[in-house]
């Protein structure tokens, strides 16, 4: 005997009224859904809300997003923001629901850069100051069609500039970079920080020849001082610096290989 097809029944409340299936849910006006999670909560009304508002939530998130901080991290905390809205949203008020959920998503994700995002200790003004520049920054680029300058952040902001200026700092001190973190530039490797460590600069010895020729510079007369700077740091010739300093090329010839002995000497005695 075949049996008759039923469609399966229709979920029951704990105060006896039907509740209807999730596909069922999907028909219903975003009012009738909030009508009915706010007598009585159900999850499956409330995860019809999340995907209906959705867009709103990675609209939102996509304000904080950067390279450093992964877009859908978060999307995850604007969704958390979402769930704390939509369970404490009273529609009898006569507030849009948009409007109620956007400063409560916005709170959390602020939230989570102020207590897990910063690498570095900021005070908590200075925090919401830096993430509200992102935001005012991301604005005004979009209006002016190029990045906005100090004044016009701390007028958008409503802040000194000293106080923008602190607030830009705090933001790009969100992160560090790790020790093992290489350059970006795949076409030119270099050593990453951690192999720098305690390894010898190079540039220390050529300091420290600086630091010898200084010596021996101040020993010289005025007149090899001025051969010298004008031999070597103008790249004039021997004919042009006897023109310039009123003596025969043979005479600056003599003097320069003089000052030069100078320094040799100079330079042998302080390295004994």
């Amino acid at each position: 005997m075949r049996l008759a097809h039923h469609d399966p029944p229709a979920r029951r409340s704990t105060s006896g009224s039907p509740r209807l299936a999730r596909d069922q849910f999907r028909a219903l006006p975003t009012d009738e859904l909030f009508a009915r999670h706010h007598r009585e909560p159900d999850p499956v009304i409330q995860e019809e809300l999340v995907r209906r508002f959705e867009p709103l939530v990675r609209n939102l998130a996509r304000r904080y997003h950067s390279r450093t901080e992964p877009f859908e991290d978060l999307v995850q905390v604007a969704s958390l923001g979402l769930l704390k809205a939509i369970a404490k949203f009273d529609p009898e008020r006569g507030f849009a629901f948009t409007s109620y959920a956007t400063p409560t998503i916005l709170g959390e994700l602020k939230r989570h850069f102020r207590d897990s995002g910063w690498a570095l200790h900021v005070p908590r003004g200075v925090k919401e100051r830096a993430l509200e520049l992102a935001a005012r920054t991301d604005e005004l680029s979009s209006r002016l069609g190029r990045s906005p300058s100090v004044p016009e952040l701390a007028q958008a902001l409503g802040t000194s500039e000293e106080e923008t200026l602190e607030a830009i700092e705090a933001y790009h001190a969100r992160h560090a970079t790790t020790l093992e973190e290489g350059p970006e530039d795949d076409e030119r490797p270099s050593a990453v920080p951690a192999q720098l460590l305690g390894s010898e600069d190079e540039r220390l010895e050529v300091a420290e020849y600086m630091t010898v020729i200084a010596q021996g510079v101040m020993a010289l007369t005025d007149t090899d001082r001025m051969i010298l700077y004008l031999r070597f740091a103008r790249d004039l010739t021997q004919s042009e610096i006897a023109e310039r300093i009123g003596v025969s090329q043979m005479q600056v010839s003599r003097l320069l290989r003089g000052a030069i002995e100078k320094l040799r000497r100079t330079s042998e005695d302080a390295g004994d």
